[in-house]
């Protein structure tokens, strides 16, 4: 019988730089737009057979003694790691058994280098690129998270492991390419749920507790103060953390900035791309140069790369180092509106993990999984 393993021990496999192929048995469209770093294609259906195929696939992976299978859920790569075990004792044969599906849900949680008594985690999606925080002070042990995916327990891991109680939970705005996980976190802990005090404009269906422009919110001894930065979204905040480090969201990423389609109509993407320009250039990049920028968001390739840095490691740069290294933040205000409206290809699904982020859509948790998989496309 074929070992199965997880998804975050084919993290750590990777990370050991151990030796294996990686073998990807999807359909080629699915492959090519979103796959693991590393990973080769070798096509495989849940029913077919290897016979005819064994040639083709010693070709595909190489010299190597040790295989990895892995598809979107565990089935068509389970088959293929089967009729290898069956029709070669040439290698070491494992499947992914939660496959793409549990890939989606492995987490990095990087200590950022801030002062000493401010703490900050970085917690990294490494699959999507989604960067969310947990933000807190040392001496009061007080925190509060930023952000949160629906895989709530990995900011309770990390909270307790910093020895930080959460004290509030805040979402810079309503998610268009992950489902939030900030209501459930903040319930289930018995603590305020933030949003931006325009929320209510985009339909928001549940209660909240509204940050207003240039409130300061004081966890512990910091004091975390919301800068009203619409343009990705018309709700959208970021969060000064005691002057020193900037919360950007999806509005300025260390590579590029947001996109502005994602809730704007196509009528009013140019309205969505002014505001996002007044934004970048008068509230954003206006702070000192030293501050460190905190994005929601680093970009994964189709390879499955991180387009910046590289997990475990700090994602971050620097209100300097963005206005020099980011060339959409050196075009002019009309050019910047004409290049917004080419933003690529949207998230799977946006719509509905809109729908279900403002409250007016259930899903089920079996089903949220499927509706996040894919790439993560907020970026411009």
């Amino acid at each position: 019988m074929v070992t199965t393993l997880s998804a975050d021990r084919l993290a750590q496999l990777q990370d050991e730089d151990a030796e294996f192929a990686l073998v990807d048995t999807r359909p080629a469209d699915s492959f090519e737009s979103w796959h693991v770093s590393g990973a080769i294609h070798f096509p495989f259906g849940p029913e077919e057979e290897l016979d005819g195929r064994l040639e083709e696939f010693e070709e595909t992976v190489g010299d190597v003694d040790r295989v990895i299978t892995i598809c979107a859920k565990g089935i068509s790569s389970g088959n293929l790691a089967t009729q290898l075990e069956s029709a070669t004792d040439a290698y070491d044969v494992q499947a992914v058994g939660d496959g793409m599906k549990g890939w989606s849900g492995v987490y990095d949680h990087v200590e950022l280098d801030v002062e000493s008594d401010l703490v900050a985690i970085q917690i990294q999606r490494r699959a999507k690129g989604c960067l969310s925080y947990v933000v807190g002070c040392g001496e009061t042990g007080e925190a509060v998270v930023v952000d949160p995916t629906a895989d709530v327990e990995e900011f309770e891991i990390a909270a307790a492991e910093a020895d930080l109680s959460i004290v509030g939970v805040i979402d810079t705005h309503v998610h268009a390419d992950h489902v939030s996980g900030g209501r459930e976190l903040a319930d289930s802990l018995g603590v305020p749920y933030y949003l931006g005090e325009r929320a209510t404009e985009r339909g928001v269906e549940f209660e909240y507790t509204p940050l207003e422009r240039n409130e300061v919110l004081e966890v512990g001894d910091r004091e975390l103060k919301a800068l009203y930065t619409p343009g990705h979204t018309s709700e959208m905040i970021s969060l000064l953390v005691d002057g020193s480090a900037l919360l950007t969201a999806d509005t300025l990423h260390v590579d590029s900035t947001g996109r502005t389609e994602l809730e704007f109509s196509q009528d009013e993407g140019e309205r969505g791309a002014k505001l996002l320009y007044e934004t970048l250039h008068r509230t954003l990049l206006a702070e000192p140069e030293g501050i460190v920028v905190l994005p929601g968001h680093v970009t994964v390739t189709a390879d499955g790369e991180f387009a910046h840095g590289a997990p475990g490691e700090e994602i971050a740069t620097t209100v300097r180092d963005a206005r020099t290294r980011i060339d959409l933040l050196d075009l002019e205000r009309e050019a910047f509106v004409d290049r917004m409206a080419d933003a690529g290809e949207k998230p799977a699904n946006y719509e509905e993990i809109i729908e279900r982020n403002r409250g007016a859509l259930e899903i089920a948790p079996e089903d949220r999984v499927e509706l996040e998989l894919g790439p993560n496309n907020c970026s411009a």
